[in-house]
């Protein structure tokens, strides 16, 4: 591990449910940011703006999903992927898989990667990338890499000292960035709080410390990357020198993190068991409410589709971003 900051950048309480939806979003969702690369831009614009009805709602549940962490919009294949931590978060039992589903909600190949299978190793799976055909997930204490196209392993970038791998971001130029929340499996502090790249097949820091809040979403942005926080709540822009800007207090537990075209992002709360679109001057806007547990949400850029794994319910809910 190389600790000098890379100069490349390219649970929880169930309260009362929050207020009414308080926005009709009329905007396109950016595309190349959060879990999928820079490079996919250009399709998922065109299919975007060839999309002329709003895609259904749907709620997928009693399929055999297991603890759903993320869900990641596939936009080559057009389908969304879905990681499935089966089990407790950090338990390395080898029984951790991700599923392929289409985007009219069925399941194509529910253990398509099955950390149960002959020379696969996949423990607690959670966010997930995927950057020049390859798919990058992170999986406790290592970032695991598989053929995007075909599931099969390519290899693994294991990391001394963490202790919860947790989200993971792609740019353009083939950078991987991913999280390490540093919690323990009673979600106790364990100072492994940290920002992580992988570039050229090495992995440095971009930040650490208890001061990152349990860092948990994240995703590239103009300028750096956008983080989310579950300890802290909080949300802040990270520079390429690893320093902390922005800094916001939005709500407790905050999980996924998906940038849109307006300069805001939208964002997963836990406690408040909702889903934000955080505005670029701040403010902020309740788009779906009522989810318990929403884990790492995804993005359907093609469809102006939110997908939402319910980590306690074994579910996905697809929630349009239309006017509603």
């Amino acid at each position: 591990m190389q600790s000098d900051t890379p100069s490349v950048f390219v649970q929880m309480t169930r309260p009362a449910p929050v207020g009414k939806v308080l926005l009709a979003l009329g905007f396109v969702l950016v595309a190349g940011c959060g879990g999928e690369s820079a490079e996919t831009t250009a399709s998922a614009d065109s299919a975007a703006s060839e999309a002329s009805t709003p895609a259904p709602e749907m709620t997928l549940e009693n399929v055999g999903f297991a603890t759903p962490e993320s869900v990641l919009h596939d936009v080559a294949a057009d389908l969304y992927l879905v990681s499935n931590i089966n089990g407790a978060p950090l338990d390395k039992d080898g029984n951790g898989f991700i599923s392929r589903v289409s985007p009219e909600g069925e399941v194509l190949d529910l253990k398509w990667i099955d950390g149960a299978a002959d020379g696969v190793t996949l423990n607690g799976p959670k966010g997930m990338a995927i950057s020049r055909g390859q798919l990058y997930v992170a999986d406790i204490d290592c970032l695991r890499v598989f053929d995007a196209a075909s599931g099969a392993p390519i290899g693994e970038h294991c990391v001394s000292g963490a202790t919860f791998l947790n989200d993971v971001a792609a740019d353009d130029q083939a950078n991987v960035y991913f999280t390490d929340m540093g919690l323990d499996a009673s979600f106790g502090p364990t100072g492994a709080d940290a920002i992580y790249l992988l570039s050229g097949g090495t992995v440095l820091d971009v930040a650490r410390g208890a001061d990152l809040g349990n860092p948990n979403g994240v995703a590239v942005i103009s300028g750096g990357l956008r983080v989310v926080t579950f300890g802290s709540g909080e949300s802040y822009r990270v520079t390429p020198t690893g320093e902390r800007l922005e800094i916001t207090t939005i709500a407790g537990s905050l999980d996924g993190v998906e940038p849109t075209a307006d300069g805001g992002y939208l964002v997963s709360s836990w406690d408040d068991q909702a889903i934000y679109h955080i505005a670029a001057d701040g403010a902020r806007h309740v788009v779906v409410e009522g989810v318990e547990a929403p884990a790492d949400i995804g993005l359907d850029r093609t469809r102006n589709r939110i997908l939402i794994p319910l980590f306690n319910g074994n579910s996905i809910l697809f929630r349009s971003l239309e006017a509603r």
